[in-house]
């Protein structure tokens, strides 16, 4: 996992793959958004950022309450499938 966290692009990268993996055994939007949410929360409590755009996106993740993490996890979901 941190050498896919090394720089952001790869990890958009390894996360548009897994979306899309995760579309094609048909889970739903809400499932993988909810995964997504599971992922932040871990990646917030056990991951240090490596990168000035995981720095951002972990202090946007600290000042957001529960719905607004659900959005920030629903927008990288969102963001991935456009790259």
């Amino acid at each position: 996992m941190s050498t896919v966290l090394s720089n952001f692009a790869t990890w958009k990268h390894f996360l548009a793959e897994r979306v899309s993996q995760a579309k094609k055994i048909g889970m739903t939007d809400e499932t993988i958004v909810s995964l997504a949410y599971e992922i932040g929360t871990f990646l917030d409590e056990k991951v240090d950022p490596k990168n000035e755009e995981e720095r951002v996106l972990k202090q946007l993740w600290d000042a957001g309450d529960e719905a607004e993490r659900k959005t920030l996890a629903c927008l990288m979901v969102k963001l991935v499938e456009k790259s």
